[in-house]
């Protein structure tokens, strides 16, 4: 039995069937994956030896790559694109889905960006010395081979090729069935372009099967893969959770909250606010419900909602919130808690600043929460007592973000609490290792 050998290993060609005997059958998922994961840990121990030149050049030709491949990208997406005709349900989701020149000019720019950054990779992480005059450090090391998750986004491609390169670990990368061919595209030519710098083949596998059997394959890969990184909804967590023997770093919905408070900027609030809903709604950092203290409720909301009425959001108010706006639907019990990713907005009247953390406690999903408020001791109290990924004192959600938080980019938003959580970087893909330097030293 041998494996009929494609054109390009790194994006799963090759493995639409084995041979045997002449007769040819479909492959199962491992004997799918088996070539690319091995390859793809082949490619890490040189890719986590490149100096950060290399790297850096092999960045900047990815860059260049993504621009001059931009109408066959264009083209892979507008197939992606064609399903969600006529589906209303589904805007939000295209939203996400839809290339332009912009957006795939941003994404060039992206990867310009982080190869600009500093590679972390064999940094010192401090340094002592023993009684015996044996000294003992940690530095940075890449974490390995890291296999990614995702849906909607294709931009996830780029970036996380890109930050895994920089911190020189080898990404497997399994998109979701909507945005396939985007993807596969975006695969191939970003590891056409590093291949061609002298990065390792290997070092970019993209796995083009979207079946549900091959992500199962690929969570139980433990002796490949060394990180699992899943991007997405409930169902793709409940998944990767159940079935996966390697270890996770979960990047989960966004039930974002935003609380005005009683002693506030009533019109830095309405900007806030305004734009942590509109500006983007389909991305995990938009705010989903709107906390108002009772006190300034009357006075806020109604100007608001003129905003938001203009930008076509639908809002869906508790009782009190429905009585102070008219235009707005009343809530179901599940509108609290729900991530929309659309111009939709749950609204709730509460009573104080406790009343509003024990929402967030029992509702949010820990990516990010806001206070709106000119208390000093509030504010510090909010930030010391809600637990999310990211808390803010009058900023806008929509800025928890690795770009916004000044890391040039970021492979997603962590709302696991063990090894990253928030953002997470360059630094965020190394571990670390022990190093010891000794002169004779044995143990007595």
């Amino acid at each position: 039995m041998n494996i009929e050998k494609g054109k390009n290993i790194q994006t799963g060609e090759s493995q639409d069937e084995l041979e045997v005997s002449g007769e040819a059958k479909e492959v199962t998922p491992e004997e799918y994956l088996e070539p690319l994961l091995q390859q793809a840990k082949k490619a890490a121990r040189p890719l986590s030896g490149l100096i950060a030149m290399k790297k850096n050049a092999a960045l900047m030709a990815m860059a260049d790559g993504l621009m001059a491949g931009e109408e066959a990208i264009l083209e892979a997406n507008e197939e992606d694109l064609l399903a969600f005709e006529g589906d209303d349900l589904r805007a939000a989701m295209a939203d996400r889905l839809r290339l332009t020149p912009a957006r795939i000019a941003d994404m060039a720019k992206h990867i310009r960006e982080i190869a600009q950054l500093r590679d972390p990779v064999g940094e010192s992480m401090g340094f002592w010395q023993r009684p015996n005059g044996m000294r003992v450090g940690r530095v940075r090391v890449p974490i390995g081979v890291i296999g990614i998750i995702y849906e909607s986004r294709p931009n996830v491609t780029a970036d996380a090729a890109a930050l895994c390169l920089k911190s020189g670990n080898v990404c497997v990368l399994r998109g979701g069935s909507e945005a396939h061919h985007s993807n596969l595209a975006l695969a191939r030519i970003l590891g056409e372009a590093a291949q061609q710098a002298g990065i390792p083949e290997g070092a970019i596998t993209f796995i083009d099967k979207t079946d549900r059997e091959v992500v199962l394959a690929l969570l139980k890969s433990d002796r490949y893969v060394d990180l699992i990184i899943p991007r997405g909804g409930d169902a793709l967590m409940d998944t990767v959770t159940r079935h996966a023997t390697i270890p996770v770093i979960k990047h989960d919905k966004g039930v974002c909250h935003i609380y005005v408070d009683s002693d506030v900027d009533l019109a830095m609030a309405q900007r806030i606010s305004f734009n942590a809903k509109v500006q983007r709604c389909s991305t995990c950092n938009a705010m989903e419900t709107l906390l108002v203290h009772e006190k300034v409720a009357k006075k806020f909301l109604p100007p608001l909602a003129e905003q938001y009425v203009e930008a076509g959001v639908e809002m869906r108010g508790c009782p009190k919130t429905c009585q102070i706006l008219p235009q707005a639907k009343p809530a179901q019990d599940d509108d609290f808690g729900k991530e929309f990713l659309s111009l939709i907005v749950a609204i709730k009247v509460v009573k104080d600043m406790e009343s509003a953390m024990d929402h967030i406690h029992h509702y949010g999903s820990r990516h990010t929460e806001s206070i709106l408020t000119n208390d000093y001791d509030r504010a510090l109290r909010f930030l010391r007592e809600v637990d999310s990924s990211a808390v803010m004192v009058n900023a806008s959600t929509r800025l928890n973000d690795g770009y916004e938080f000044g890391l040039g980019a970021e492979i997603g938003i962590s709302t696991t609490r063990i090894h990253a959580r928030g953002p997470m970087g360059l630094e965020d893909l190394t571990c670390s290792k022990f190093v010891v330097y000794g002169s004779g030293q044995i143990r007595e």
